[in-house]
């Protein structure tokens, strides 16, 4: 999956730029608010890498992931960040997380 960061963030250091997402469930009954999906979401450990800082695991001789990347990351780890540039049709600022380079644990490889 190739991907373009278009959020006007650019990870520097050991940073690793991360959108949050949520696997796709099977419909459901229950009704969820916007605010608390929100909040789900920002606390949710999985997230889509969007762009790698330049010292990035220069210390391991595989990088743990790259850009388009499914991975797990620590629930509480990193920032809550708006982009600077709008998108969407809307026009709306994107929260993003950014994350130290250590706080990536697995990749996913398969989702149900």
């Amino acid at each position: 999956m190739t991907l373009v960061n278009r959020s006007g963030l650019k990870p520097l250091g050991y940073s690793v730029l991360c959108i949050p997402y949520e696997p796709e469930f099977q419909a459901t009954r229950l009704i969820i608010p916007p605010s608390a999906q929100e909040r789900s979401r920002m606390v949710e450990t999985r997230a889509i890498v969007l762009e790698i800082g330049p010292e990035c695991w220069n210390d391991e001789s595989v990088p743990r992931a790259k850009v388009g990347d499914k991975v797990m990351i620590g629930a509480l780890a990193g920032k809550i960040v708006n982009g600077t540039l709008p998108e969407g049709p809307n026009k709306e600022y994107r929260k993003y997380r950014m994350v130290n380079c250590g706080d990536i644990y697995c990749q996913i490889t398969e989702e149900a």
